[in-house]
């Protein structure tokens, strides 16, 4: 920082000034803010957690409470209604607070409760994209991305509203968070974000014509007797025809819910199938790790070891056996770290066929029999016409209010 150009103090021209009171724009006032919340729920005993430090626990009253926070937004939950609401009453007490009620729209997202769960969907966001690209009336597509549509660099002229391109782009990114069915379609198109082809723009816009048919969609959790983390890995090996770099996709359930996600190009290019595979269970691990870590701080005990799925035989044997040969000295680090976690029995990894692999769905255009087929199995509900109508009743008393 420094004085602004025409009042800058002769005698102290190093001198910066000091603020009073922190004004909303700058860039260190949401840092200011969060550092007064967080010493004031110290104060009060909570615990910031090493895993995920916008989320803060402690234990009122014999029950849990849970605190989290983006910015200016918080949720809070716990095992006991009573504590929830003296904390909201002391953080009342100490900072200006709208109390909201009950969660049903956070940060763009609609929750819904159910007979049998939470319903979490983006529905007002997806309708609002459609309207601003003008598409809230276009044709509806069965699937994100046309089979084997292979994308790459100026395969065709170059789109002349790239700004557009870009900005929607950023949009969908956002809507991925509860729609993981476009994540793969969504990463590819972001490698062209630079120099977008009208080739480009035409897979675009069937990723749109593909949210108009699916608006309702979105992520059902419920509850469950057995708490287990179960992980699925799969590849696209050198599927990216500039580079022929792999394409990772992953998915990770709790208790069944699908709760993690991703769909991203390797960074290093991988000489065989199995080491491309090798590589997407080495970077997977970490996911998985970083959760049991959030959970244990959390005081969340998993009935079981975690599993990670593999349907590639080659890598799952390199996870346990001890000879290495010419072919897996260059991907030495990976299998010792993959190697340690399972010798260490933080996770296993087993076999799963290819037909059952879950994850297939983030490294690759596939058919629409089995793109229906795998969204199911991701905990996609897009058939429940009497929750659409929960949605949409939802939604209204949002755009209303």
């Amino acid at each position: 920082m420094k004085q602004p150009t025409g009042y800058v103090d002769p005698t102290q021209p190093n001198h910066v000034c000091l603020l009073h009171k922190a004004l909303y724009d700058l860039k260190q006032a949401p840092r200011g803010w969060f550092e007064q919340l967080k010493s004031t729920l110290l104060k009060w005993g909570f615990k910031c957690l090493t895993s995920d430090t916008s989320l803060f626990n402690t234990t009122m009253k014999g029950a849990p409470l849970f605190l989290l926070v983006y910015v200016d937004d918080i949720l809070i939950t716990g095992a006991n209604s009573s504590t929830i609401a003296q904390l909201i009453h002391d953080l009342h007490s100490k900072f200006a607070l709208k109390l909201l009620g009950s969660v049903s729209y956070f940060l763009g997202f609609e929750a819904i409760r159910t007979v049998v769960g939470l319903f979490l969907t983006q529905f007002k966001y997806a309708t609002e994209l459609l309207q601003k690209t003008s598409f809230d009336d276009s044709k509806e597509a069965p699937t994100p991305m046309i089979l084997g549509n292979k994308l790459c660099l100026g395969n065709r002229p170059l789109f002349d509203k790239s700004e557009v391109y870009r900005s929607v782009l950023g949009a969908l990114q956002y809507l991925t968070l509860t729609r993981p069915d476009f994540s793969f379609s969504v990463n590819k198109l972001s490698q062209f974000i630079k120099a977008p082809t009208v080739n480009h723009w035409t897979a675009y816009k069937r990723v749109l014509r593909y949210i108009r048919g699916t608006i309702h969609l979105g992520l059902h959790f419920k509850p469950t007797a057995v708490m287990s983390l179960e992980e699925y890995s799969d590849v696209d090996w050198a599927s990216n025809l500039d580079d022929r770099k792999s394409t990772s996709g992953f998915c990770l359930f709790l208790g069944g819910n699908l709760i993690s996600w991703g769909s991203r190009k390797q960074q290093a290019i991988a000489c065989s199938s199995t080491e491309s595979k090798y590589h997407a269970l080495a970077s997977t691990a970490t996911e998985l790790i970083w959760l049991h870590s959030l959970l244990t701080e959390l005081g969340i005990k998993i009935s079981m070891v975690p599993t990670l799925w593999c349907d590639n035989q080659g890598a799952q044997a390199l996870t346990i056996n001890l000879v290495f040969h010419s072919q897996t000295k260059h991907i030495e680090v990976d299998v010792h770290y993959v190697r340690t976690q399972v010798a260490e029995k933080r996770f296993e990894v087993r076999y799963i066929p290819s037909t059952e692999q879950p994850a297939d769905l983030f490294t690759k255009p596939i058919t629409s029999p089995r793109f229906e087929f795998l969204c199911d199995k991701l905990n996609l509900d897009y058939s429940n016409y009497s929750l659409r109508g929960a949605v949409r009743n939802i939604t209204n008393s949002i755009l209303e209010s």
